[in-house]
């Protein structure tokens, strides 16, 4: 295995370098292990490795890619994934899940700014998943907003209303 790779290490340096062939000797040994050995510096014992030019000639046919640059539009749609429309949320602490797509794609440089009640929640991050922490009971409107490296609002997703469902701590007694 390791003489196979060594081989072909050597074969690919070769051909690689055959420009410097005339002027690079390279030289061959067995190591103590038995492991064949090729160098550009001799070893007493070694023995040098005859290199003739290759005959190869290089082409490659590029006529089939496409090399043209892609141009992403900024044509952005901004969707709440989750929660859904009149989704009610049961959790005791509050918490809620959001998530959100954007489409085509979320270059780098944009933020996504989540709205809960018409105001900002937290700072706008670079990506659209978002954790709600001790959401009061009742009725609230998210809605997530792309925005680019200028800050300018470049997207709007549309207004979810979900409802906070929390145990009550008042007891019944």
């Amino acid at each position: 295995m390791r003489y196979s790779l060594l081989l072909l290490i050597l074969i690919i340096t070769l051909l690689s370098s055959h420009v410097f062939a005339a002027s690079t000797k390279i030289y061959v040994w067995r190591s103590d292990d038995g492991v064949l050995v090729f160098s550009d510096s001799p070893k007493p014992g070694a023995e040098e490795v005859e290199i003739s030019e290759p005959n190869i000639s290089y082409s490659v046919d590029t006529s089939m890619l496409d090399l043209t640059p892609k141009v992403i539009k900024n044509d952005y749609q901004v969707e709440i994934e989750q929660p859904k429309q009149k989704a009610t949320i049961r959790d005791n602490t509050g918490s809620v899940y959001v998530a959100g797509t954007i489409k085509p794609i979320f270059k780098q440089g944009l933020n996504i700014q989540l709205h809960l009640d018409s105001s900002p929640y937290g700072p706008p991050q670079p990506h659209s998943m978002f954790v709600l922490r001790n959401i009061d009971r009742g009725e609230h409107i998210i809605k997530m907003q792309l925005i680019n490296e200028k800050g300018k609002v470049i997207a709007s997703s549309k207004s979810i209303t979900f409802y906070m469902h929390r145990a009550s701590v008042n007891n019944a007694n």
